[in-house]
């Protein structure tokens, strides 16, 4: 039986090109957004981008900064990712295979550190924002961007389903609230926080992943089968095409002392 870190590579190794084509990745409301966020942060140098995936992140990061890390656990994700920063003559950005929970830098290395649509993936989230407080310099800054659950019980057991069925490493998309109180936890305080929607086109979503057909049936079976409360909350359509939200956190380091991962 294989592990999670395991599924993770399995999953993702083979499609890193898909995820550099995704337009859902590549562009973006809350891209832009990471975008603003960093033209205001003219004093950092530094960055991690942690679980980079494809890298747009990390591209974003090093048309702004002196020097980034884009980090992820997948060995075929950074080879995209430098591969594409050299075609992007993005010659400030390296890249360094290493899961979030343990990060190979030494304490106060960044000056900011990011991280979208990889912490869904993350199979422990406390021990991962602990590893990027540690990493991050006195007076350095967090961005998270990622899908968020839904606060209704009965729509978040639809989505949580949909997105298992179609990737087996998803781990979970957190609610904002539960973003809020992780990145508390952690050791940050939050200082700003956006929705943006975002539109997921079923084929597009599907071939992304190569979701096996049985799978993909899953999932439809699931949709059509959705109370109109679910239907209704994710803008189903009749191709399967839906839309969530996606957060976009800001939160700064904490004076107190660092937390520990338990």
């Amino acid at each position: 039986m294989s592990t999670h870190a395991d599924t993770v590579q399995q999953q993702f190794d083979p499609r890193s090109r898909a995820y550099l084509d995704s337009a859902v990745h590549a562009s973006g409301p809350d891209l832009a957004h990471a975008e603003r966020w960093l033209q205001k942060r003219g004093e950092a140098r530094t960055a991690i981008d942690v679980g980079c995936g494809a890298g747009h992140l990390a591209f974003a990061m090093a048309r702004h900064l002196h020097e980034v890390i884009a980090s992820d656990p997948s060995p075929g994700m950074l080879a995209t990712v430098a591969d594409s920063a050299r075609s992007r003559g993005l010659v400030n950005l390296s890249v360094s295979q290493a899961p979030a929970e343990k990060l190979p830098f030494g304490d106060d290395s960044f000056d900011l550190a990011g991280t979208r649509y990889s912490a869904h993936h993350w199979l422990e989230l406390a021990p991962a924002l602990a590893e990027t407080r540690r990493v991050l310099r006195p007076g350095g800054a967090l961005l998270v961007i990622d899908l968020l659950g839904d606060d209704r019980p009965l729509v978040d057991t639809h989505l949580q389903a949909m997105e298992v069925l179609r990737d087996p490493s998803h781990v979970r998309n957190r609610t904002a609230a539960q973003w809020h109180a992780a990145i508390e936890a952690a050791g940050f305080g939050v200082q700003e926080f956006a929705r943006h929607p975002v539109r997921l086109d079923f084929a597009a979503w599907i071939a992304r992943m190569r979701t096996p057909p049985e799978a993909e049936a899953a999932i439809r079976r699931l949709q059509r089968g959705a109370p109109t409360q679910v239907a209704r909350a994710l803008s189903l359509e009749e191709d399967g095409s839906f839309t969530v939200d996606t957060g976009v956190i800001v939160a700064t380091p904490l004076n107190a002392q660092r937390c520990v991962a338990g």
